[in-house]
């Protein structure tokens, strides 16, 4: 009998699965990013003043990040088109841990809701007061060239001059100019104020993209809300969502309905003057929203070419702010009674255990 156990310890075969399974359980430093879900926002957001139903819907689109991956992942995902790996030091500061990696997150996705209700009610009439304290600088991205100019505390009270109340408005402004163009930064240190110019580059997703490897957060802000519109996310984070949130809550606000009768999903940040900022993992949300069954996916501009290349039947459509996208939403024919109610008519998850794509590369700074 021992003979036979040795024997069969000895199988090829059997070595190759031990083998097998304990690589499952051995994580490297690589994350897998993958399409996640698309979930239908008239079920997270809701508002006292609503004035009318939709036909259609407008849906938030997820991937799905799994950190410290094993090796039976890592080969899956570097075969499988629809998925990216990328070494965690691309995603994560070495020595961020990933409790405050999530709370940093959190702290995005809740500024993304509050500055979309800002820009949806002012879309609708109403006059919202804003007022905030700067930005701060948390951490670094592996070689960002802020890291030899910014400190960690700092905080961002100007950007090329303009004052900005939210880590968005800093994500557009960086956005918009060409990789190694410098940022002005005004920024506080303890008590002195800094005038600093930061170069950027290379983007760790898109090198087409400009970017500092800087991890940022809001600092202590506040609006004055004529009346009270929840928006409750789960467990998603980050900013991405901002420019669904708007157009979610417009729809709510106003008569016109904004679908047309079409299942819409989309991506892109968004900031105080309703610009639309870029977002990473364009592929896997696309591929998420045509999963479910989506025909039309909005994207930020400056992720059109990516989100085209991943797209099957979707049609795509690019956007630079809320007001070029209610124009594109004007200009859709209504929908076809067989295309109404596809999506999600069973019941959406409470809580989802999904980040948005954004955070992995730090709001593209």
């Amino acid at each position: 009998m021992r003979k036979g156990l040795i024997d069969f310890i000895k199988n090829p075969l059997v070595i190759i699965a031990v083998l097998l399974i304990i690589s499952f359980f051995i994580p490297t430093p690589f994350v897998m990013v993958s399409p996640g879900m698309s979930q239908q926002l008239d079920r997270m957001v809701n508002i006292e003043e609503t004035a009318g139903q939709a036909s259609g819907s407008f849906q938030l689109v997820t991937i799905k990040q799994q950190q410290g991956i094993g090796v039976p992942f890592l080969l899956y995902g570097a075969f499988h088109p629809g998925v990216e790996i990328h070494h965690r030091e691309e995603v994560v500061p070495p020595d961020m841990d990933k409790e405050e990696y999530r709370e940093i997150i959190a702290q995005m996705m809740e500024e993304s809701k509050q500055v979309a209700k800002v820009v949806a009610l002012r879309r609708a009439g109403y006059d919202v007061e804003v007022r905030g304290k700067g930005i701060e600088v948390h951490d670094f991205l592996e070689d960002s060239p802020a890291e030899e100019i910014l400190r960690k505390g700092d905080i961002i009270t100007e950007v090329d001059g303009d004052k900005v109340n939210f880590a968005n408005e800093v994500v557009v402004s960086v956005q918009d100019r060409e990789v190694g163009q410098k940022v002005g930064l005004t920024v506080k240190r303890d008590e002195e104020i800094k005038h600093l110019s930061v170069p950027t580059t290379e983007h760790t997703e898109d090198p087409s993209l400009p970017a500092m490897g800087v991890y940022i957060t809001t600092l202590g802000w506040e609006a004055d809300f004529p009346f009270e519109i929840n928006i409750d996310a789960g467990e998603i984070g980050g900013p991405s969502a901002g420019l669904m949130f708007v157009l979610e809550v417009l729809n709510q606000l106003t008569d016109k309905d904004l679908t047309g009768g079409h299942t819409i999903a989309g991506t892109g940040t968004i900031d105080i003057d309703g610009q639309v900022g870029n977002v990473g993992g364009v592929k896997q949300k696309v591929n998420a929203a045509e999963n479910k069954g989506a025909k039309i996916f909005m994207v930020p501009s400056g992720n059109y070419r990516e989100a085209a290349a991943a797209a099957g039947d979707i049609r795509v459509i690019p956007v630079g702010d809320v007001e070029e996208a209610i124009n594109e939403l004007n200009k859709l024919e209504p929908a076809a009674s067989s295309e109404v109610g596809f999506l999600y008519r069973d019941a959406v998850p409470d809580q989802v255990a999904i980040f948005d794509s954004l955070q992995l590369f730090m709001v593209h700074l």
